[in-house]
């Protein structure tokens, strides 16, 4: 029996798979990839603040 394009799809998404996903709302594992977790420092990087000191709330 001939391998389907299906499978060798699969086979192709696996090999790739390093184990960490993320599941959607329909409840399909979506693997996450480098490009999501750059994404995803830049954007705390942009909007990171340092929480105020404890000297700093007492003279606010």
């Amino acid at each position: 029996m001939m391998p389907t394009h299906t499978s060798n799809l699969n086979a192709q998404s696996n090999a790739d798979f390093n184990g960490a996903a993320i599941i959607d709302a329909k409840g399909r594992e979506i693997p996450i990839t480098e490009e999501m977790v750059r994404e995803a420092c830049s954007k705390l990087e942009q909007n990171w603040a340092f929480p105020a000191t404890a000297t700093q709330c007492q003279a606010g």
